[in-house]
């Protein structure tokens, strides 16, 4: 991979791989494998992925499903190295999770569950664009308010634009991007959740970074171009009043993805993090939905392909 990642030391992982597949062929348990940022699940196998900020609540709620996760953090989100909230490369960070999670599933212990992609917003595209590196690998896959577009009020003016483009040449690790006000509040709907949020250490709170944006803009500008390619199993969700990835580029996914097997499930009043600025009775909804359309999926025989 090109950068380090966060990873539990690795004689406490062994330990825990053991106990949890002892675990899975004592009581015939499915497996996940999540990265947060991306997660991989194995439920018979799973992967979720998502910024680095969030979903540890929901790695514990998938485990206490009966799902093993493991996961890891993006270069420069959560706990792994590189500076924070900087991404150089969109392709070369797909392909970094691409080769862990290969690495995890080539493994003859879990070659044999089926698995899954989770992903959530930034991670919803990477998601897809893992997909479409390898089409036959994945049994399906649940996206959480996905990015395949920004909302038009998250787009500079096209004059704004052209210029930022012009100085992220040079200064790409700028935070210049503009950002409204309303934005920050369209993350967090739970207002007791809203002020916690700054204490999380590892959330992202100032300006994008110029080349992060830029990165994030041309990824949803390729997808929006390739969504009747998506022909895997799919759970699409998205709240209703999400203002910062679009609900409509959802809705076109769904309508537009050639595979039959799929279901959108949109959230009244919702915002951007389903899993983590709700009330708690939309959060339980939005984990019921996620777990119940992997038990469903999680008995069919797996069709991974090492590349």
């Amino acid at each position: 991979m090109s950068c380090k990642a966060f990873f539990w030391p690795t004689w406490m992982r062994h330990l825990l791989e053991d106990v949890l597949v002892r675990l899975l062929r004592i009581f015939n348990l499915p497996l996940i494998i999540a990265c947060l940022g991306s997660f991989l699940f194995l439920k018979f196998a799973a992967v979720t992925i998502r910024w680095g900020e969030h979903e540890r609540g929901v790695a514990r709620k998938l485990a206490s499903s009966g799902y093993g996760v493991f996961a890891l953090d993006y270069p420069g989100f959560g706990l792994s190295d590189g500076l924070h909230g900087y991404i150089p490369s969109f392709e070369n960070l797909v392909n970094d999770v691409i080769e862990h999670f290969s690495k995890i599933k080539e493994q003859k212990k879990y070659q044999d569950v089926p698995s899954f992609l989770l992903g959530e917003s930034m991670g919803g595209a990477i998601a897809l664009n893992i997909h479409f590196k390898q089409p036959t690998a994945w049994n399906g896959a649940a996206l959480i308010a996905p990015l395949c577009k920004f909302a038009e009020d998250m787009i500079p003016h096209w004059l704004v634009k052209q210029i930022l483009i012009g100085v992220a040449k040079v200064l790409p690790k700028t935070k210049l991007v503009p950002q409204k006000e309303e934005v920050k509040d369209n993350i967090f709907r739970d207002l007791n959740k809203r002020k916690l949020a700054p204490y999380n250490v590892l959330l992202y709170k100032d300006k994008p970074r110029l080349g992060t944006a830029l990165e994030l803009l041309k990824a949803t500008q390729e997808l929006e171009q390739r969504l009747e390619e998506v022909s895997l199993p799919l759970l699409i969700m998205h709240g209703e009043a999400d203002i910062i990835t679009d609900p409509s580029a959802s809705k076109a996914l769904y309508e537009k993805a050639k595979v039959k097997d799929k279901k959108l499930c949109l959230y009244k009043d919702a915002f951007h993090t389903l899993l983590e600025g709700e009330p708690d009775e939309t959060i339980f909804h939005v984990l019921g939905d996620i777990i119940s359309w992997l038990d469903e999926h999680s008995s069919r025989k797996n069709t991974y392909q090492a590349p």
